[in-house]
């Protein structure tokens, strides 16, 4: 009995300590993160090592050693001539989006927009890796913004679509000077759509009242909960129109060659399709086009990461993960809808 309770001792001391230490550890990172502020990191890598590393492996096993040897030799000679040219060879900036319900990557291609403005020339290129299915039209409208600041810069902008570009997704596609397309990437879904359940006959046969009140005539159009009125219906489809309405007329302004009203239709369209509807302007993907342009051009990866603070990554990991999940069931719900 002795021996248990000295190890039972031993535990709860061990227990103690740990407990300190941990509280030692959070109140030390709250105050580094309350120092720091809010904010972030923009990232930077050269892609054009990342081709090379992967093109020198390659290499090795493949060749033998005076052929590998003669071919380091003139890499290195092709090395110093560019090493000259450095300041004079085109620039290509790469941004990357992949697209939720609600655009949330809007919030890093802000800053990654912000930073390459500040040193992009007109002979330089931004290419965008985008992939997307759409959402949200005030997210998606403020990603697209973000984009247009890059059209009126006056540098050359290429959006690659490798999966999906649709409804929101290809609104920011359509901004660049080129879309690419790989030959069965989704693109399209110009069109609106909005749905919400309505419980009001569940609860009124259960003899519960859910009253709505509002000042205004439209601040309330369809609901949940409350009994929905063929007024409010009326209401609600002539702003969807509206909406869709603004959509066309954006993509139009960005790609005129369009029927704006053949291919305005909700519909989508695989990347052979596309081309042929002049969705896109070429097909390939961006791996393909960016291990080309890699020959010819310094290319940079951009990436803004945003600071959390200490609440943000451990108070709210669990609401992340609930909301995480929810964006994703919504995503294959829509993403299921391309293949019937």
């Amino acid at each position: 009995m002795e021996f248990f309770s000295e190890y039972a001792l031993f535990l709860a001391k061990t227990f103690t300590l740990l407990v300190a230490l941990l509280a030692l550890l959070v109140v030390v990172a709250a105050l580094r993160s309350k120092g720091r502020g809010q904010g972030g990191e923009l990232q930077v890598h050269k892609l054009n090592e990342f081709y090379q590393e992967l093109r020198q492996r390659l290499q090795q096993q493949v060749l033998d050693k005076p052929a590998l040897k003669a071919l380091r030799k003139e890499e290195e000679r092709q090395a110093k001539a560019r090493k000259k040219q450095e300041n004079d060879r085109q620039r290509i900036y790469v941004l990357d989006f992949q697209g939720d319900i609600r655009a949330s990557a809007a919030d890093s291609l802000r800053h990654e927009v912000t930073a390459l403005l500040s040193m992009a020339r007109p002979e330089d290129e931004v290419v965008v890796r985008l992939e997307s299915p759409g959402g949200m039209v005030h997210g998606y409208g403020l990603a697209a913004s973000q984009l247009a600041r890059i059209r009126q810069a006056g540098i050359p902008l290429t959006v690659c679509v490798d999966k999906v570009a649709a409804s929101g997704g290809y609104m920011m596609a359509c901004i660049a000077n080129r879309v690419l397309a790989a030959p069965f990437a989704i693109l399209g879904s110009i069109g609106v759509v909005a749905q919400l359940p309505n419980v009001h006959r569940l609860l009124k046969r259960h003899d519960i009242d859910f009253e709505v009140l509002t000042a205004g005539q439209y601040k309330r159009t369809l609901t949940v909960f409350g009994e929905n009125t063929e007024q409010g219906r009326e209401k609600f489809q002539q702003d969807l129109e509206t909406t869709h309405a603004l959509f066309k007329a954006f993509v139009a302004r960005y790609r005129p060659q369009l029927n704006i009203e053949a291919i305005a239709t909700g519909e989508v369209w695989l990347g052979q399709d596309a081309l042929a509807r002049q969705l896109v302007d070429q097909l390939g993907t961006s791996d393909e086009y960016l291990a080309q342009r890699a020959n010819e051009a310094d290319v940079y990866q951009l990436h803004y990461v945003q600071r959390k603070s200490l609440s943000e990554r451990v108070g709210l990991a669990a609401a992340g993960s609930v909301d995480g999940l929810l964006l994703k069931v919504w995503e294959r719900l829509n993403q299921a809808r391309f293949w019937h």
